[in-house]
């Protein structure tokens, strides 16, 4: 089943693939609007009417990760996997990547992917239920 999910105007919509959830986010994203997509993912994952292997969220479209979106994004990760989800964090900018380190911020249980199409074969080359795999290398 492919399909377009979004709750509530002002909402990032997320795309399903089959058993694949695909979030694409773009510009700057508002502390408000990060946490209910946190709470949006958890919800169309527990209620999918068929399980969900895999989360992909692309970042491509976003230039700066602050502290509170990378916890999100880290929280998005650690509940996606308590539902029996993988969480793939594609196109992650060079600069992006350099302020996380920065920051400290290791963003445990989100296996990285240089862009969606990676992300995907990621998700597709590993089992239901295994656990993540590690950042590709590189990354």
């Amino acid at each position: 089943m492919t399909g377009f999910s979004s709750s509530r105007s002002g909402t990032v919509p997320v795309l399903v693939l089959g058993d694949v959830l695909l979030v694409t986010l773009q510009g700057e994203l508002h502390d408000s609007v990060a946490e209910q997509l946190q709470q949006d993912l958890a919800q169309s994952i527990a209620t999918s009417p068929a399980p969900v292997r895999g989360l992909v969220i692309d970042i491509s479209g976003v230039e700066i990760v602050d502290s509170f979106l990378g916890r999100i994004l880290a929280e998005i990760a650690s509940t996606a996997r308590l539902l029996a989800t993988r969480t793939v964090l594609a196109g992650m900018r060079p600069a992006v990547a350099i302020t996380l380190v920065e920051l400290g911020l290791t963003l445990p249980g989100l296996t990285t992917a240089l862009d969606v199409d990676r992300a995907l074969a990621l998700l597709g080359d590993a089992p239901a239920g295994s656990s993540p795999a590690q950042p590709e290398e590189g990354v």
